[in-house]
């Protein structure tokens, strides 16, 4: 409610300053070593008051996020039983996500549809959270905190598209990504803000919102990513079947597919894959025994999904 009240983001604020903080201690540590003016009694301090600020940072952490990851989740509000599924059933998702990824892009080449701003961007993604609690009403969004990341160009060196902060509250989200994510992005991290802890709950959450929107660039984005998430699932299983559903793409979505690439590719870099395996411990020491690989378990709840409404 109090971090909404300003256009910028109080977190990546705190979190620079708090980086500045770690680097000027760091650089006086050194020198201190370098003229070996330190000695137990230093060190003792030292200790004695990283070790209470660490301990506080992971009560408050669990306190104001960190007990989410303790909730019955998404599954159990819809009744969806535990995600299992076979061969035939990722056959039969990729099939229907295929069907609604070409045909919000052909709606797109017809009629574009998409954002002139940022704000514009959250707005609509708000709008879309309200279009899905007309069905599902836990997902009435009520106090909006959505914020570009002002850390997106370091982003795309450390490979997040957007996070949420666990401290102020908001959902921030990488605007320096390609356009086509960002919709999705944004209601994957607005559900983190609705106490959706778990990221393949956020992924489901993400879709149930967007997927809804009455904007076909939202619809777009998110076909886009959970196709391409399916898929990767079922090639691991049968990489014949999934070449058949990623031949029938569209051109244009075959050309968004390698911009996304590309930008992926512009931004490699050897830091990354560290980051990424320190996030995907962090993953696995809160519930999410998969880790990085949490994000596709996304697409057993989906199946569950169309199970029991018949729809995607």
């Amino acid at each position: 409610m109090i971090s909404g009240l300003f256009s910028f983001s109080i977190g990546d604020i705190i979190y620079g300053l708090l980086f500045i903080a770690i680097v000027f201690k760091t650089v006086r540590l050194i020198r201190l070593l370098l003229r070996n003016e330190t000695n137990a009694g230093y060190w003792k301090g030292i200790l004695a008051k990283i070790i209470p600020a660490i301990l506080w940072i992971y009560i408050i952490f669990n306190i104001a996020w960190g007990i989410n990851y303790n909730r019955l989740g998404i599954a159990y509000q819809l009744g969806l039983p535990e995600k299992k599924y076979t061969i035939d059933n990722l056959k039969q998702l990729n099939g229907l996500l295929l069907q609604k990824l070409n045909e919000s892009k052909r709606s797109l080449l017809q009629k574009p549809d998409s954002f002139q701003n940022n704000q514009e961007l959250f707005d609509k993604a708000i709008a879309a959270y309200g279009e899905a609690a007309k069905k599902y009403s836990f997902l009435t969004y009520k106090n909006p905190a959505v914020k570009s990341s002002l850390w997106g160009w370091l982003g795309n060196y450390l490979g997040f598209t957007g996070y949420y902060n666990p401290f102020t509250g908001e959902a921030q989200v990488n605007t320096t990504v390609p356009i086509f994510l960002q919709p999705y992005t944004t209601c994957h991290e607005m559900a983190h803000q609705l106490g959706y802890a778990k990221e393949d709950e956020a992924n489901f959450v993400g879709y149930l919102s967007a997927s809804t929107s009455t904007d076909t660039f939202f619809r777009y984005s998110v076909y886009l990513d959970l196709f391409l998430t399916a898929n990767r699932n079922l090639r691991a299983a049968d990489s014949v079947s999934a070449k058949v559903y990623r031949k029938q793409l569209l051109p244009e979505v075959v050309v968004d597919i390698k911009k996304w690439k590309a930008f992926i590719i512009q931004h490699d870099n050897p830091v990354e894959p560290l980051i990424t395996w320190m996030y995907g411990k962090y993953l696995q020491s809160n519930q999410q025994p998969s880790g990085m690989l949490s994000y596709d378990e996304v697409t057993g709840l989906l199946i569950e999904y169309y199970k029991k409404y018949g729809v995607i």
